[in-house]
C-alpha cells in the first residue's frame, strides 16, 4: 500500500491511535503545504489562491467562530464544540462549490495576562503569545480547515491601528435624527459644526461665534458618539478600575473577581449607544438568531413607551419623572429622588420646619447635613443591595412640590432604591400602585391614596398592580373615574401636555457604554488633552499608538469597600509617554496623552470585517471585499457574517457592542452591511463529573475511582477518602477538565471530532464521557476496514456494481445527511453514516460507487481519515472540493406501501402495495380484503372512494 501515512513495516495496518495520528499530521502538513482552505477575496492581497479559482465565480459563504481568548490553561473538550460545528458546516460547504471563508484569530487584549503580568512581573505580550502558540497547536491538530492567511490577534499593531482609527470614527461623529432620510443615524461631526456656525441653538444660551474653543468643544461633547463626562460609574476597588453596566452582575459585583461594585462620579469616556436603542431593537427582526437571545438583548435595551411629567419647584427649577402609568398621579403622596440626582443639592433647604417628623430627619440638624450624611451611605452600596434591601431608608430634603392633579404638597425625599440607572432618576411615589413606594410610604408614615380599584380578595395591607377600573382620580378638570387603565393613560398625558407639564417619551434601561478601563493591557485612547483639558483625536497618521513601557503592570487597587479611592492608570507612571510635543497644525505644543485604556470588548467589535481583508494597510476593508464577504442579497436584507457560532454567554455584551460599532460605520459609509451577524449558534456546553471532598472543596476529577458493592451501591473515591459527585460545566475551577490533547493521544483527532459531534443537537449542553469517545472510534475503524486489510494494508474496493438493498441505503443515507447537515443537524448525520457502514461491513463488500459517496460524506466530519481513503481509492487532489454526492429519487421510493381499506369511513383492513399500483387493481384488492368482506357481509356496494396507494374507502348500498 502506498500511503496510510507510510507505516513502518514492522507495524500492522489497523486504525488505532497511532495511526490515526501519523495519518492527521500528514494531512495537516499537507493542507498548510498547499494553501488547501485559502479563500479568494474579489480584489487585493488575497485574491490570488492556489487553487486558482476567482471569488468572482463562486458564491460566498462567511463562517465565523467567536473569538477565542488565549488563556494559560489551554483547551478542554468543550472549547472546541463550536469550532468542530463551524468547521464541519464550512467543510460540507466547500463540497457544495461555494467560497467559503473560514478563519480564526485571538482576542488576545484582557484581563487575566494583566493579572498574570501584576503577580509575576513577566510583560503580559510574552504571556499572550505563549498562550497563542499552545493554543494554535491544540487548534491545528483538530484539523480546522481555517485559511491561515486571514488570522490575527487583537494585540497586533496592524489591528490595533483599525480599532483606534474606528474610536475616531465614532469619536468625530454625532447622531442626526434626520439622516437616512429621517431614520436617523451617525453623520461627521462637522456636519453638526456646519450646523452651529450657520445659527444652531448651541444649548447654553451663548451662540457659536461667541464661544471658545474649549467652550465649543464643551457644546460637541453633549453630542459626540463617543465622549468624556464625569458621571456616576461603577466603580470596583478590588478591581481597581470602572466597569460597564453589563460588566456587572445581578448581585451588584463584578463578573471577574466577584468583587463589589459602587456607584461614584468620575470623569470618563463613554460611548453614545443609547442613540441607537431603536435601531439595536428593532433591527433584531432582520436577523436570524435564537429568540432567547433576541430577547436577552431586547431586555437589556429595555424599551418602555411612557410620559415624562414636569412637576415646578420654583424660579425655572422643574423635577421631571419618567413614567409608564402617568394615570396615577392622583394617588402620589410623595416625590423620590436618587442619591446622585444633579438637583439633590438645589433641592435641599437651608432649615428643618418645625413639623418635619424626625423619622425624616435623619439624625441631622439640617437638611443640607442629613442629605450629605446619607449620599455617603448610598454610595457605600452596591447597586443591588439599594435595590433589593428590604428596609426602605432615606431623608427628606425639606423641600415640596405640588401634584398637579389635585394641587397635594408632595415632600421630597432621597431614597437609595431609586437609581439614577432608569428613567430620570427621580420618581413620584405612588405607594397604592408600587409595592417598592408602599415600603417606602409605610417606613415614613405616607398616605397612600389608590387609584385602580383591587379585587374583592386582594390585600388591603399591600400595593395593587393589577388591572381594575379607575377611582379617585378626578378634579374640576378631569374626571378618570370608572375608565380602563389605557384609556386613563391616554386622557391623563393629553391633560397634563396641554398644561405644559408633560410630554410622551420612550425610554430605555440601556445606558451608555462606559469605555475607559484603568489597565495597562489594553488599546491606548488616540486622544491627547491640550492645556485646558480639551480632548483631541490624533490624526490618522499618527496611529497606531502603541502601549508604552511602564514600572508596573498594576492598577492601584484598594480594599474592595474602598469607595472614596481614585483610580490610577498603569500608563500613568510612564511620564515620557504621557507628555508628548506634537505638532497638530498649529505648531509644536506639549500635550498629555489619555492613560486610560479601551476595554476589551474594543478589538472584538469590528473583527467580522478584519477578516474580509487582514492585510490591507490603507483601509478597515476594501469595500468591494466588504460588500462580496458581509453585503445584503436575497437571503439578508441586513448583510452581515452568514453564520456566527459561539457561546451564549456573549448574547448581551459582546453582541450589542459590536451591532453598535457596525452600525456606526454603516451610517458613515465604510461599509454596506447594517448587521455583523446574520445567522446565529449558540452551542451547548460540555458538561462533566465533579467530585468534592468533605471540605466541599473540589478533586481531580482524573483522580477519583468509581467502586461498587455487593449491594450495587456505587460510592466514589479519591485516596482513602469517600467524596461526593454533582455535576457541572467542564472547566478548571471544577477541576474536570478533559484536554484535546489526552483526546488525539488516546483517539486521535477524527475520533475526537466524530464524537463530539454525535453527541446531541448542537445547541444543546450535553454529557461528556471518556468511556463513550470509544464508539467513534469503532465507527472509524469499521470505515477504515472496508477499505484497507488490516493485515496487508490492501486495498479491498472493488468495481463491481452494488445491490439493489444496497444502492437504496446510499442514496436513502445521500438525502438524509444533506438535509441534516444544511440544518446542524450532525449528531444525526453520523447515526445515517453509521447505519450505511454497518450494512456494508455486513454484505462484506465495498463497491466503489457506495465507498466513494460515503467517504465524501463523511469527510467534513472525519476530513483526515477520509482524505486518507480518498488517497488509497487512487485520487490525486484533495477531497476537500469533490462534489457532494446527490441522490437519485429513483432509489428512494419504497418497495410498499400501506393502504388503509375503510368501509363507511372506518378502518377495516390494511394491505402492502406497490406504490405504483392502479387505481383498479387497488380496489379489486381492498374488496377482496378480509376485514373490507367482513363488514360487508354480503351487502352491495354503492360507491368506492380511491386514493392510491393509501385510501380506499367503501361505502356499501344502504
Amino acid at each position: 500500500m502506498s500511503s496510510a501515512a507510510e507505516q513502518p513495516d514492522s507495524v500492522d495496518f489497523r486504525y488505532d491511535a497511532d495511526l490515526a495520528g501519523r495519518i492527521e499530521e500528514k494531512w495537516q502538513e499537507r493542507w498548510q503545504r498547499e494553501g488547501t482552505f485559502a479563500a479568494p477575496n474579489p480584489v487585493g492581497e488575497l485574491a490570488e489562491v492556489p487553487r486558482g479559482v476567482k471569488a468572482q465565480d463562486l458564491e460566498p459563504v462567511y463562517i465565523m467562530d467567536m473569538f477565542p481568548y488565549p488563556s494559560g490553561k489551554g483547551l478542554h473538550v468543550g472549547h472546541p464544540l463550536g469550532y468542530l460545528a463551524s468547521d464541519v458546516y464550512a467543510r460540507f460547504n466547500r463540497m457544495l462549490g461555494k467560497n467559503v471563508m473560514h478563519a480564526l484569530g485571538y482576542d488576545s487584549f484582557g484581563l487575566p495576562a494583566e493579572q498574570y503580568a501584576v503577580q509575576t512581573g513577566q510583560h503580559p505580550r510574552i504571556t499572550t503569545e505563549e498562550n497563542i502558540a499552545n493554543m494554535r497547536r491544540q487548534l491545528r491538530r483538530l484539523g480546522l480547515g481555517h485559511d491561515d492567511r486571514r488570522t490575527f490577534s487583537t494585540t497586533d499593531p496592524d489591528f490595533i491601528k483599525w480599532t483606534q482609527w474606528i474610536f475616531l470614527q465614532i469619536f468625530n461623529s454625532w447622531y442626526d435624527p434626520e439622516a437616512r432620510d429621517g431614520k436617523g443615524g451617525a453623520r461627521p461631526i462637522e456636519t453638526l459644526v456646519a450646523q452651529f456656525e450657520a445659527g444652531r441653538d448651541t444649548g447654553i444660551g451663548r451662540p457659536w461665534t461667541e464661544l471658545s474653543g474649549a467652550e465649543r468643544e464643551d457644546v460637541l461633547q453633549q453630542h459626540r458618539l463617543a465622549y468624556v463626562s464625569e458621571s456616576p460609574v461603577n466603580w470596583c476597588p478590588g478591581l481597581g478600575t470602572v466597569l460597564a453596566n453589563e460588566e456587572v452582575t445581578a448581585e451588584g459585583r463584578s463578573e471577574r473577581g466577584n468583587f463589589p461594585v459602587f456607584t461614584r462620579k468620575l470623569k470618563q469616556w463613554n460611548m453614545r449607544i443609547t442613540a441607537y436603542a431603536d435601531r439595536l431593537d428593532d433591527d433584531l427582526d432582520t436577523v436570524d438568531w435564537p429568540a432567547a437571545v433576541k430577547h436577552m438583548q431586547r431586555n437589556w435595551i429595555g424599551r418602555s413607551t411612557g410620559a415624562v411629567l414636569t412637576f415646578p419647584v420654583r424660579d425655572g427649577l422643574d423635577i421631571e419623572v419618567y413614567t409608564t402609568r402617568p394615570d396615577t398621579l392622583f394617588g402620589a403622596t410623595s416625590m423620590v429622588l436618587s442619591p446622585e440626582h444633579p438637583l439633590v443639592e438645589a433641592l435641599t433647604a437651608e432649615q428643618w420646619d418645625a413639623d418635619v417628623p424626625q423619622k425624616w430627619r435623619g439624625a441631622a440638624d439640617t437638611p443640607a447635613e442629613a442629605v450629605a450624611a446619607y449620599q455617603a451611605h448610598a454610595a457605600r452600596m452596591t447597586p443591588a443591595e439599594r435595590q433589593e434591601n428590604p428596609e426602605k431608608t432615606g431623608v427628606f430634603t425639606g423641600t415640596t412640590v405640588v401634584n398637579p392633579a389635585n394641587g397635594r404638597e408632595l415632600p421630597v425625599f432621597v431614597a437609595d432604591y431609586v437609581l439614577m440607572g432608569y428613567g430620570t432618576g427621580a420618581v413620584m411615589g405612588v405607594p397604592a400602585e408600587d409595592k417598592r413606594d408602599w415600603d417606602f410610604a409605610k417606613e415614613f408614615g405616607l398616605p397612600y391614596v389608590r387609584t385602580v380599584q383591587p379585587g374583592p380578595d386582594h390585600d388591603e395591607d399591600a400595593a395593587f398592580t393589577g388591572e381594575g377600573p379607575k377611582i379617585n382620580s378626578a378634579n374640576a378638570e378631569i374626571d378618570l373615574n370608572g375608565t380602563s387603565v389605557e384609556e386613563a393613560k391616554e386622557r391623563m398625558l393629553d391633560w397634563l401636555t396641554a398644561k405644559g407639564l408633560a410630554r410622551a417619551a420612550t425610554q430605555y434601561r440601556l445606558r451608555d457604554w462606559l469605555f475607559s478601563r484603568q489597565r495597562y493591557w489594553g488599546e491606548p485612547f488616540p486622544i491627547v488633552y491640550d492645556e485646558e483639558g480639551t480632548p483631541i483625536a490624533l490624526p490618522d497618521e499618527q496611529l497606531p499608538v502603541d502601549l508604552p513601557e511602564v514600572s508596573d503592570f498594576s492598577p492601584r487597587t484598594f480594599a474592595a469597600d474602598d469607595v472614596e479611592s481614585d483610580p490610577e492608570p498603569p500608563l500613568g507612571r510612564n511620564q515620557d509617554w504621557v507628555n508628548v510635543t506634537l505638532d497638530l497644525g498649529d505648531g509644536p505644543k506639549t500635550y498629555r496623552r489619555e492613560t486610560n485604556t479601551m476595554p476589551n470588548w474594543a478589538g472584538s467589535s469590528w473583527y467580522q470585517l478584519r477578516y474580509a481583508d487582514p492585510r490591507n494597510a490603507e483601509q478597515l476593508v476594501d469595500p468591494v471585499n466588504e460588500a462580496y464577504w458581509l453585503g445584503p442579497d436575497e437571503t439578508s436584507t441586513s448583510g452581515g457574517a452568514d453564520l456566527y457560532v459561539g457561546g451564549v454567554e456573549h448574547a448581551v455584551l459582546h453582541l450589542l457592542y459590536s451591532r453598535f460599532w457596525h452600525k456606526v460605520l454603516y451610517d458613515l459609509g465604510h461599509i454596506s452591511s447594517f448587521e455583523p451577524f446574520h445567522k446565529l449558534i449558540n452551542q451547548g456546553y460540555i458538561q462533566a463529573f465533579a467530585y468534592t471532598d468533605s471540605r466541599g472543596v473540589y478533586v481531580p476529577a482524573d483522580e477519583v475511582e468509581e467502586k461498587t458493592d455487593d449491594a450495587g451501591v456505587t460510592t466514589y473515591w479519591h485516596g482513602s477518602d469517600q467524596v461526593e459527585r454533582e455535576y457541572g460545566k467542564m472547566g478548571k475551577s471544577l477541576k474536570n477538565m478533559v484536554t484535546p490533547d489526552q483526546m488525539y493521544s488516546e483517539y486521535g483527532a477524527d475520533t475526537f471530532r466524530v464524537y463530539e459531534m454525535s453527541m446531541g443537537p448542537l445547541e444543546l449542553s450535553r454529557p461528556w464521557e471518556t468511556r463513550a469517545v470509544s464508539g467513534a472510534q469503532r465507527f472509524l475503524q469499521r470505515v477504515w476496514r472496508l477499505v484497507v486489510d488490516e493485515r496487508t494494508g490492501q486495498t479491498l474496493i472493488t468495481d463491481d456494481p452494488a445491490d439493489e438493498e444496497t444502492r437504496k441505503l446510499l442514496h436513502a443515507t445521500i438525502a438524509g445527511v444533506r438535509e441534516d447537515m444544511e440544518n446542524f443537524r450532525f449528531n444525526t448525520v453520523v447515526s445515517k453514516l453509521i447505519v450505511l457502514t454497518n450494512h456494508l461491513t455486513k454484505q462484506g463488500t465495498a463497491p466503489r460507487e457506495v465507498i466513494e459517496p460515503l467517504t465524501i460524506m463523511l469527510a467534513p466530519l472525519a476530513p483526515h481519515l477520509a482524505e486518507e481513503i480518498w488517497e488509497l481509492l487512487g485520487h490525486r487532489e484533495t477531497i476537500t472540493y469533490q462534489d457532494y454526492p446527490d441522490h437519485d429519487e429513483q432509489y428512494l421510493v419504497p418497495d410498499t406501501v400501506t393502504c388503509v381499506v375503510q368501509v363507511k369511513g372506518k378502518v377495516r383492513d390494511r394491505l402492502e402495495v406497490d406504490p405504483g399500483i392502479s387505481a383498479e387493481e387497488l380496489e379489486r384488492l381492498a374488496l377482496a380484503s378480509d376485514g373490507a368482506q367482513r363488514t360487508l357481509a354480503g351487502a352491495g356496494v354503492r360507491k368506492v372512494i380511491i386514493r392510491a396507494p393509501k385510501l380506499v374507502n367503501i361505502v356499501p348500498d344502504a
